[in-house]
């Protein structure tokens, strides 16, 4: 018990430091299910040590959520608090940062009337477009990370019994968060260092466009003009630099909204809003999908697909070799924050400002008119395999292997 409370700690001054990296005087908001309390308790103390001016948090409760599915009526599903989306306007406005700790059960929404569900995430999306911009364009330091439930253990560790599940959850998410190592702060600067060498020499290249091929797969991505790779952290509009995601394998950046084109095949289940999409394939002309078909969950696939009319368009292109630390684990987290740090991995949605040279700064308009796709909406899938192939293609069309059997071929 002493050896996890001192990993839990080291976990919550991770989240801290390198995280969110709370500033003196600085409010840090976290978004968290009340199964993760203990958790929640120290990060809270960790941010205060850090010179926090407040810690607020706002409590999730799966039980409720399935309660509220089961029972209210269908118009309740087409509102959303609107104190609760002006208030994270009015705190990201203000400089807060923001953390999510993410452990719903991959099955929560199981049987549930997919009409609810698209509701639910549409108002949700239309409600916090605003506070979703100060995300997506790095004004605020924002972090997503996971605790285990009981319910998304089971999931994970079905042959083993019940008692050890969440341990044994606990134990794969601090080996991929890099907690078992002498020092985790170190560990992480070290990481972020090689995400972001990766990221820049992406963009020395300039690759006017990516071709992926695997079995199942066989697609064009066209990047914009002035595109840039991210890799792990970066700066705030502060200059304050922070890690969005805890655990991430990924250097990243936006394709071209209408320049995708081909078929791809997702090679993990995508777990969406409470429900699982599996054996799905894609198939794009122009940027946009244009058919689709899924062995498991195809009306939530199309749903999400019918969201807006940018959610039929790409608005990230991820890289992650097959060799990461959490594809090796061999384990399957139903958690698309693990799972698509296993694997290479594309998104339905909106894009990354950041991922644009001075797109930050741009309007929604600008932002299209410059090749990226807008949307309420932003749910990456993972198509990465040791089968997967990648070339890179120049401005004078020559072509470069990338990946080779989902390993960097450079």
């Amino acid at each position: 018990m002493k050896q996890f409370d001192e990993k839990l700690e080291k976990y919550a001054e991770l989240a801290v430091k390198i995280g969110v990296n709370i500033q003196k005087g600085q409010t840090l908001v976290i978004n968290a299910p009340i199964t993760s309390a203990e958790l929640v308790h120290k990060i809270a103390k960790k941010a205060y040590e850090a010179g926090a001016k407040n810690v607020h948090v706002d409590w999730q409760d799966d039980t409720l959520t399935r309660i509220k599915y089961d029972m209210a009526p269908f118009e309740a599903f087409q509102e959303y608090p609107l104190w609760k989306a002006k208030g994270y306007e009015k705190m990201a406005e203000n400089g807060a940062a923001f953390m999510s700790i993410k452990s719903t059960d991959p099955e929560l929404l199981l049987g549930v009337d997919p009409e609810k569900i698209a509701a639910a995430n549409k108002a949700a999306g239309q409600a916090l477009d605003t506070y979703r911009k100060y995300v997506q364009s790095d004004k605020i330091s924002w972090l997503v990370l996971s605790a285990p439930s009981e319910s998304w253990a089971a999931k994970v560790f079905p042959d083993i019994p019940a008692e050890e599940q969440v341990n044994k959850l606990w134990e794969a998410m601090f080996e991929a968060v890099r907690i078992n190592t002498i020092d985790p702060v170190a560990e992480w600067k070290a990481h972020d260092k090689n995400l972001n060498e990766k990221a820049t020499f992406l963009n020395e290249k300039n690759y006017r466009e990516l071709r992926f091929t695997a079995p199942g797969t066989n697609l064009t991505v066209e990047l914009p003009k002035g595109h840039i790779w991210l890799g792990g952290g970066g700066p705030n509009q502060d200059g304050v630099h922070f890690v969005a995601n805890m655990p991430t394998e990924e250097v990243f950046t936006a394709p071209k909204r209408d320049g995708v084109n081909g078929t791809v095949s997702n090679t993990k289940p995508l777990n969406y809003g409470g429900n699982t999409i599996d054996g799905f394939t894609l198939t794009f002309k122009d940027g946009k999908v244009v058919d689709f078909s899924a062995e498991v969950g195809a009306d939530t696939l199309k749903h999400l697909l019918d969201t807006d009319e940018g959610s039929r368009y790409l608005g990230e292109v991820a890289l992650v070799p097959n060799s990461s630390p959490i594809s090796t684990s061999g384990i399957l987290f139903y958690n698309t924050l693990y799972d698509e740090n296993a694997s290479n991995h594309i998104a339905l949605g909106s894009a990354y400002s950041t991922c644009l040279k001075d797109g930050a700064t741009m309007s929604d308009e600008e932002l299209k008119a410059h090749g990226l796709n807008t949307s309420i909406t932003h749910v990456d899938f993972m198509i990465g395999s040791t089968d997967m192939d990648i070339d890179g293609v120049r401005e004078d069309g020559t072509a470069e292997p990338l990946f080779r059997k989902g390993e960097w071929a450079i």
